[in-house]
């Protein structure tokens, strides 16, 4: 009885193809939970590194250091990173930050774009509303 359950229920899972993600929004932002909490996990293994746990980086992020560039900024709404559109965000973390004159790294081939604004969606999660409220404004005139 348990193999024909087991063998009903591939069926059906074949049948009906993936079972829905659950998408619950979080409030006035463009992103949902699931896409913070697995930004969570992406950021950790990717960013925290340069960037530290929290996104706070270093507290001398405009100082150049003894290689003359500049240290990894914050990403936690204290530096510029919300000066910059959804899109512009997004390019950065796939190609890297040598178009801006940084020495990031691009990641276009460990994140795909659904797990780039997952990233970036934990990222403003730590952005206070007035914070988000400004970048939302430089994002919509970006389109």
């Amino acid at each position: 009885m348990h193999r024909i359950t087991c063998f009903a229920a591939v069926l059906l899972v074949a049948a009906c193809g993936k079972p829905e993600i659950p998408s619950t929004p979080v409030a006035g932002r463009w992103y949902s939970i699931e896409q913070v909490e697995h930004g969570l996990g992406l950021y950790q293994a990717h960013c925290a590194v340069c960037h530290a746990v929290d996104g706070s980086a270093t507290a001398e992020w405009r100082v150049t250091g003894p290689d003359g560039n500049y240290p990894p900024p914050p990403l936690n709404g204290s530096a510029h990173t919300w000066h910059h559109p959804l899109d512009v965000l997004d390019e950065t973390i796939a190609s890297g930050g040598a178009q801006f004159g940084g020495v990031m790294p691009g990641f276009s081939a460990a994140l795909n774009r659904d797990e780039r604004l997952a990233v970036i969606a934990w990222i403003q999660n730590l952005w206070s509303d007035a914070i988000y409220t400004k970048w939302l404004e430089i994002d919509s005139r970006s389109r």
